[in-house]
């Protein structure tokens, strides 16, 4: 039984992409994983065929194709139950897995066992070069969580027996914000962690999935949102306050050049230029 593992589904992905993907998870510094990756496009077959001639050089790569598209949710459940990994590395098909992602992860659930998801930052290329940073400890991680998702899915691990021993899985209605509705689910059951650091490089093009289908996300993520809020009023109503009082947003070119920061109700460029007040209601 493999410690990891690394859940990917694919679907009609670029081949140059799913390369470089493949690639991130195999050149990691920790080892010992099984990686799956279903196929939800097999009429493709050249994925499927790059896909295999991974699999022939190492025995870690899992194929898997379903007969029909089965849609993102399901396919996600689909890899929960082919999964043999005493935690669930989730990875996106057209993103990159910094080389010690899985180390860095792996030590810490194994050294924080009442915490269940453990995630990091992001780092945007192609379209924008920007990091996307994410709060770090449980309480300001859920207080976050009810004004948005701010546990980055891609970058995600999250240690299976959670998800088994309180019979949570993906949930096909709240497609494509069914990552959130998972966290939502688990706030309820285990403590989150964000590293400090960038995990993935996540890939920002038309292609997106979060871009194709950005009204069906906002939407239902407006939804989710507001089922954690009646949940969780009081964190709802602390995030509000960090919101009108608190610096609650930064945004920095390249991880390092500062370019925009909310503080105190203002924005301000280069963080420290004020620009205008926000006026809340």
């Amino acid at each position: 039984m493999p410690r990891v593992s690394v859940l990917t589904p694919i679907y009609n992905t670029n081949p140059q992409y799913l390369r470089e993907m493949i690639e991130s998870i195999l050149n990691q510094t920790f080892t010992d994983f099984e990686f799956l990756i279903l196929n939800d496009s097999p009429q493709n077959t050249e994925i499927e065929s790059i896909v295999k001639q991974y699999a022939k050089s190492d025995k870690r790569i899992k194929y898997f194709k379903n007969e029909k598209n089965m849609g993102i949710t399901p396919s996600r459940n689909k890899l929960l139950d082919l999964s043999t990994g005493e935690y669930l590395a989730i990875f996106d098909h057209d993103d990159i897995s910094v080389p010690d992602r899985l180390e860095k992860q792996v030590a810490f659930l194994d050294a924080n066992p009442y915490v269940g998801v453990v995630s990091g930052w992001l780092k945007y290329f192609g379209a924008e070069n920007v990091i996307l940073q994410s709060p770090e400890k449980d309480c300001d991680i859920k207080k976050c969580l009810t004004g948005r998702c701010c546990v980055f899915h891609t970058a995600a691990m999250i240690r299976k027996s959670v998800l088994i021993d309180n019979d949570i899985r993906y949930e096909e209605f709240y497609t494509p914000a069914e990552d959130y509705r998972l966290w939502a689910r688990l706030m309820e059951v285990t403590n989150f962690y964000n590293i400090q650091q960038v995990l993935v490089r996540y890939r920002c093009f038309s292609g997106n999935t979060s871009i194709k289908m950005q009204s069906q996300m906002v939407c239902m993520g407006e939804y989710v949102r507001n089922q954690i809020a009646d949940v969780h009023p009081f964190l709802r109503q602390e995030y509000v306050k960090g919101v009108h009082k608190g610096t609650v947003y930064r945004l920095r070119l390249f991880g390092i050049i500062p370019i925009l920061k909310i503080k105190n109700n203002w924005w301000c460029l280069f963080e420290f230029i004020p620009v205008f007040k926000q006026r809340w209601k």
